[in-house]
């Protein structure tokens, strides 16, 4: 079933309202439109069923005049001949198809009055129509928008977390540096205290030696 039951409803419809109050409007204009565009080709299509037919009555109105004129021309005919019978016979035929006519032409104004309705609430259904895309078009731009902001963001955080890392980076390398500094100072250090016990030692050593090679001379 549609949105809409009947071609009033739609004439009739605030479609702000009703998107306004939407949980969704985003999708019930495109249903809104759907349903529009739908009820217009309806009534086109009624409308040109309508013009066909009042085609139709036209071809038949003239015709009748037609008979109306030829009906005319032989009572004329019969009265100049002094044949009243076949004047009043070619009037009745006449009459008949006045008759005729007069019952075309209401059929014909009836339908004139419909078609120039049909006309002015197509209008009105196209103005509805128009209202409608340009409402949903709003929403295309809005959501447009939304995600360019959203795309901005996303993009200014992943500049700020490269940043963040970055620092980090700068941060570890100077701790980095600080720590090789110790390092070295450290294994310098270490360093100069070796030597210095390597001489102690090489001092005993020499001492050593020395006192050995004096009990030698002296016992010699």
């Amino acid at each position: 079933m549609g949105m809409f039951s009947r071609f009033a409803d739609i004439i009739n419809a605030n479609i702000n309202s009703m998107l306004d109050k939407a949980e969704h409007p985003e999708k019930m204009i495109k249903l809104i439109i759907q349903e529009m565009e739908e009820t217009l080709v309806e009534v086109r299509a009624a409308a040109a069923k309508h013009i066909a037919e009042k085609k139709t009555l036209l071809r038949q109105k003239r015709t009748i005049e037609t008979s109306i004129s030829h009906w005319q021309e032989k009572a004329e005919l019969a009265v100049s001949k002094d044949r009243e019978d076949l004047a009043r016979s070619a009037l009745a035929e006449k009459n008949k198809s006045k008759e005729q006519a007069q019952l075309i032409q209401e059929e014909l104004d009836t339908l004139e009055e419909y078609l120039s309705k049909v006309q002015e609430d197509s209008q009105r259904l196209q103005d509805k129509l128009t209202e409608a895309k340009r409402r949903q078009q709003a929403y295309v731009v809005r959501e447009q928008s939304v995600q360019a902001r959203l795309k901005v963001r996303q993009q200014a955080a992943v500049v700020n977390i490269d940043e963040a890392i970055a620092k980090f980076e700068r941060y570890q390398q100077k701790i980095d540096r600080v720590e090789a500094e110790v390092e070295a100072y450290d294994l310098t250090e270490n360093k100069d205290l070796n030597s210095q016990f390597r001489e102690l030692e090489n001092d005993d050593n020499i001492e050593q030696e020395l006192a050995q090679l004096k009990k030698q001379v002296a016992n010699g």
